[in-house]
């Protein structure tokens, strides 16, 4: 029997906007990286609970790059792998890793935001329906970021404060591991 190749259906995917879409995969594949590297540094120095956040977030971070990922191949396109490298590994403290993990995702909006629009304006709304969910997803990783950080200044990081920390983002974590988003 001869070998037969197999047809893929004619693209409904913009080059462009396939690009735009790999580029998310690259952020989301790193997000995922960076958050399972700080999830290890939180495990290594103590902070079990916070290590358990990062490990769901780090999950989650892959989730969102396997929709992408499939998305791209199901619209005709041709989704990558991206290479992941220049991860960060250490880090001076607790409050730091959820300072980058909020600037991160304000850029990861920012990201989103762009394709969005991208979309709107090549009147492809397959793909501007698409991206709702990750529009609606980013507002609450914001806010999570930012509910994060901000238990640094509400206890405070004297005495039992860190410990109690890491006890409020084991609360943080419970709160949305059922959930898909977080």
């Amino acid at each position: 029997m001869k070998n037969r190749e197999i047809v893929t259906l004619q693209r409904s995917l913009l080059h462009d906007t396939e690009k735009l879409l790999n580029q998310q995969i690259e952020m989301e594949g790193k997000s995922s990286a960076y958050y399972l590297s700080m999830a290890s540094w939180c495990h290594m120095m103590g902070y079990a609970n916070a290590a358990k956040y990062l490990y769901v977030h780090s999950d989650e971070e892959r989730m969102h790059m396997m929709k992408l990922f499939t998305y791209i191949n199901e619209a005709g396109g041709h989704a990558i792998q991206p290479e992941i490298n220049g991860i960060r590994h250490n880090f001076n403290s607790l409050r730091e890793i959820f300072e980058l993990i909020l600037e991160h995702e304000i850029q990861v909006t920012k990201s989103i935001n762009s394709i969005v629009d991208h979309a709107f304006v090549a009147k492809d709304f397959a793909t501007f329906s698409f991206m709702q969910w990750y529009v609606t997803e980013q507002r609450e990783e914001e806010t999570l970021a930012r509910r994060a950080l901000e238990l640094f200044d509400i206890i405070g990081e004297e005495g039992v404060g860190l410990w109690t920390i890491d006890q409020e983002l084991g609360k943080l974590h419970n709160s949305t591991a059922g959930g898909e988003g977080a």
